[in-house]
């Protein structure tokens, strides 16, 4: 992410309020543990009490032990301050324990949520959105509110009632003294709200560009053997530290503003206590005050000092937290452009149509990926779907799947658009083996077992038997135990392919969404996958996309797609006569040495995906 986009985001986003707004999302996340924050907050207000009253035990200290060399006054000023002592320990204790369980616990439940949402979000939200970004937020962002809950919280808490307590007590001790204070207040405040502002936009370029260094590394991570192979490594190198001196610049400069912050109100806090000094010790050698009133107003002066440079430093948390705060909301607001409020009761068995569907993806918005498209897809039957590359073929399996909906047309089945169900209901007659199958860190039984999550050993067993791949899970060390490493990279392409084809099996679908399975196989590898393609594909809607026209030949029907609508629906051999499309693929597939296209060979290649094949 470049700083230009990181300020356009910026420009463009709600985060910009300049209010601690966001942070009151938070306090749905603190009420369900209304009884511990109780329980805190009891805490804090006794040790905040306890500590201020130790200037009683100054004010004793000076006026009946030092003034009057008295034992008596100095043996109760001790035992005094010892009794307080040990009640701010137990206070601190307490109000530590419990406000540090609330930081993780609302962190941990703030996380989970988000993250619950991400995962019913449309796929069209990710294109736009990084996911290296999202994981930050996930991260990053929810580890500042955690510290922010678990330690900022109580110190602007504890530190708000010491300095009320604090300027309760200099007024009784000395009402002339204590507006001499309360004059560098307002000269304090000026910075440290102009200087907080600026905090809190730097907050949230910092976020920005530290989520855009750890979206960086992960892309190149994950690619590191095209990274190798390619010997980019000095390059990659050279981007990733411009990117993480971004990201220093950006920090450096918050911490600048932060800095100057707290130096400007500590500076002037100190001037008005050099004052309150001058003229208290006036006051004590004029005998209008004692020295232990004067000892105990510096005790109290003190105090406020130290709570005041507190909040000013909390403030820039606050204003740092809000940032976070504001970007996990937008998270946790984000709704899915799927509406989930079909009831219509499911069917079974019946056609899926498409009805003059036209669609345009969100992020090319002047480029429809479908226009004009109309198909019927009989129930128990092998549709192929043929075409050059960018005809549409694959965004019909995106809209099967309502990963999106139509801008224009219906997508139907049983005479009821996709949208009159359930979204868990008709994705549960779906499956898909995509062309580059995707698996998760974890075991094989793990991998294998996603497709149908109550399903027993037996059942994955018998998955992965009927994909082929029993052989080998049986080679493996500790067989359907085997780690596979993240997204699969310990298995072969053909032992991948298998997993997702027992994935698909043990979920038992009634449509079968087959995405080039076979093409990037090796011929062993292929042979397998054909095999357990033919099983799963025996009476059960079979939707396929295919380059090979060699895998498809004995389809029931073949949709040849361009342009984003159907040119034409038949046979293999009834599209080789009329479909000038098909003729021209077929003559690129299955042309001979001399030019001429091999009819034997394009009248009986065994098909991939139907029975017949094997």
């Amino acid at each position: 992410m470049t700083d230009n986009e990181i300020t356009a985001s910026e420009e463009n986003s709600p985060s910009k309020t300049k209010s601690l707004k966001p942070l009151r999302e938070l306090l749905q996340f603190l009420w369900p543990h209304k009884s511990r924050l109780i329980a805190a907050s009891v805490a804090l207000v006794f040790t905040a009490m306890a500590q201020l009253s130790l200037g009683y035990g100054i004010r004793i200290l000076i006026d009946q032990g030092f003034a009057n060399s008295s034992q008596d006054g100095l043996r109760q000023a001790v035992v005094f301050m010892i009794v307080v002592g040990f009640a701010m320990a137990s206070g601190a204790f307490i109000r530590f324990y419990l406000v540090s369980w609330l930081g993780e616990r609302v962190s941990a439940d703030l996380r989970e949520k988000v993250f619950n949402n991400l995962l019913t979000v449309h796929p069209g939200f990710y294109e736009k959105n990084y996911a290296g970004e999202i994981m930050s937020r996930l991260t990053t962002d929810t580890t500042l509110l955690q510290t922010l809950i678990g330690s900022s919280v109580s110190l602007a808490a504890r530190s708000t009632l010491t300095l009320i307590g604090a300027l309760i007590l200099m007024s009784l001790t000395n009402f002339k003294l204590t507006l001499i204070m309360l004059i560098g207040v307002p000269l304090t405040l000026l910075p440290v709200l102009y200087l907080g502002r600026r905090v809190r936009k730097l907050s949230n370029k910092s976020q920005a560009s530290i989520a855009s260094v750890g979206n960086r590394a992960g892309e190149v991570l994950q690619s590191i053997k095209i990274v190798q192979s390619f010997q980019r490594e000095a390059m990659e190198r050279d981007v990733f530290g411009r990117e993480v001196d971004i990201a220093f610049q950006i920090a450096r400069k918050r911490i600048q503003q932060r800095a100057w912050l707290m130096a400007c109100a500590i500076f002037l806090f100190l001037g008005g206590m050099v004052g309150m000094m001058w003229t208290g010790g006036q006051d004590v050698l004029a005998g209008r005050m004692s020295g232990g009133d004067l000892g105990a107003f510096v005790f109290y002066a003190v105090m406020l000092g130290s709570a005041f440079a507190t909040l000013s430093e909390v403030w820039g948390d606050l204003q740092r937290a809000a940032g976070a705060a504001e970007r996990l909301v937008e998270l946790l607001h984000q709704d899915s452009d799927i509406v989930d409020d079909g009831e219509e009761s499911m069917p079974y068995g019946q056609a899926v149509v498409a009805s003059d569907l036209t669609f345009v993806y969100p992020s090319r918005p002047n480029t429809p990926a479908l226009s004009g498209f109309n198909l019927t897809i009989p129930p128990g039957k092998t549709l192929a779907l043929v075409g050059p590359s960018g005809a549409g073929k694959s965004t019909i399996f995106e809209l099967l799947q309502r990963f999106y909906d139509p801008t224009a047309g219906q997508l139907t089945y049983g005479g009821k658009t996709l949208s009159d169900y359930s979204l868990a209901q008709w994705r549960q007659k779906l499956a898909l083996v995509p062309q580059s199958p995707i698996l998760f860190s974890g075991d094989i039984a793990y991998n294998i077992g996603y497709g149908n999550a109550d399903a027993s050993r037996e059942q994955i067993e018998a998955a992965a038997e009927a994909a082929y791949a029993k052989e080998f899970i049986e080679r493996l060390p500790n067989g359907l135990e085997s780690e596979i490493g993240a997204q699969g990279v310990q298995l072969s392409g053909g032992q991948r392919q298998r997993i997702a084809l027992a994935r698909a099996i043990l979920k038992n679908p009634e449509i079968l969404l087959l995405d080039e399975a076979t093409s990037a196989l090796d011929t062993e590898s292929e042979h397998y996958v054909q095999l357990a393609l033919s099983e799963l594909t025996r009476d059960r809607t079979t939707i396929v996309i295919a380059h090979r026209l060699s895998t498809i030949m004995n389809a029931d029907a073949i949709a040849v797609v361009d342009n984003g609508s159907v040119v034409d629906v038949g046979t293999h051999n009834e599209l080789l006569a009329r479909c000038g499309l098909y003729q021209r693929l077929a003559s690129m597939q299955f042309k001979e040495p001399d030019g001429n296209v091999d009819e034997n060979q394009s009248k009986v290649m065994p098909a991939t995906v139907v029975p017949e094949a094997v």
